[in-house]
């Protein structure tokens, strides 16, 4: 794994901080490059490393985005967001996730998810966490649900790489502080 000291860890992963380090840009631009991992980004077209350095990375760069490595090995799992919503008019984040491919069905995007929430809640102080997806985005739904996020709404918009079922359009799920807490305790 990379030597920055982790942000974040769970029984299995370690989130750190993303570094302005080639190493790093071609971590992503590998995860970036699989058409699987961009089918519902892209439609499946692969971003070149130039696309990737001048947008995604630089995002990346900025905050709110971390590395997921296996804590064991530290192989490369992808990334986990957990972003400021600065339009809110609540203290408010919005959550993503991107893993590659062999880290599908292993619950790694749910424990990074549920890991990031409880922070954001806890000691970041957030009142609301948001996710979105494309309404046939079936897998990334699932873990915003087992996640206790609740469907809010399916938006349109348009996006600049045509993607199938995208006529279908976007959802936003949600939970609230005062859910995730109640959920908790219950728990």
């Amino acid at each position: 794994m990379h030597p920055t000291d982790p942000y974040l860890t769970t029984a299995r992963l370690a989130l750190r901080p993303f570094a302005d380090t080639e190493a790093d840009l071609d971590l992503v631009v590998a995860l970036d490059s699989d058409p699987e991992v961009m089918r519902y980004i892209t439609g499946g077209r692969p971003m070149t490393r130039a696309e990737i350095r001048a947008e995604s990375f630089q995002r990346m760069l900025r905050g709110g985005f971390w590395a997921t490595h296996l804590r064991a090995t530290g192989e490369f799992l992808g990334w986990h967001c957990l972003q400021p919503d600065a339009e809110s008019p609540a203290p408010s984040a919005d959550l993503g996730y991107r893993l590659r491919k062999a880290a599908w069905g292993r619950g790694f995007a749910t424990e990074g998810a549920l890991a990031l929430i409880a922070k954001g809640f806890g000691e970041l102080g957030y009142d609301r966490i948001t996710a979105n997806t494309m309404s046939v985005n079936t897998g990334s739904r699932h873990v915003m649900e087992k996640c206790g996020l609740s469907y809010t709404r399916t938006y349109y918009e348009e996006w600049p790489h045509p993607v199938a079922g995208d006529e279908h359009g976007d959802v936003e799920y949600v939970l609230t502080r005062e859910e995730w807490s109640t959920r908790r305790q219950a728990g």
